[in-house]
């Protein structure tokens, strides 16, 4: 059986692929790197239809950025990276990170 988002068996599971990307910045990186932050994650979720939530989290303290994003599926992701806007955003940080991690889910389960 099939619940309203897709999901077979599992009620809270919905069929979405979810990415968390960390961006550690350099010192003082953080007042540049925000408004470009601001302005990829608003092209992604206005040009790409299967990117549904786009959330940049910080920690001021620590010069950390957290990315959560949601598409609809590794393939909706894949596109994203190849997007011209992606390209750019990534070319443009380049020089105000010092390490950046990311992390794919395969399964999303609402609580």
């Amino acid at each position: 059986m099939t619940n309203a988002a897709g999901s077979c068996h599992d009620p809270e599971r919905i069929d979405m692929f979810a990415v968390c990307v960390t961006f550690e910045l350099a010192q003082d990186a953080l007042p540049a790197f925000l408004p470009l932050m601001r302005v990829q994650a608003r092209t992604s979720l206005a040009k790409e239809p299967d990117c549904h939530v786009f959330d940049i989290c910080v920690d001021t303290g620590t010069n950390v950025v957290l990315l959560y994003e949601l598409y609809s599926d590794a393939e909706a992701f894949q596109a994203h990276l190849g997007t011209a806007h992606f390209k750019e955003f990534d070319v443009a940080v380049t020089d105000l990170v010092r390490g950046k991690s990311v992390r794919t889910f395969p399964e999303v389960i609402r609580s």
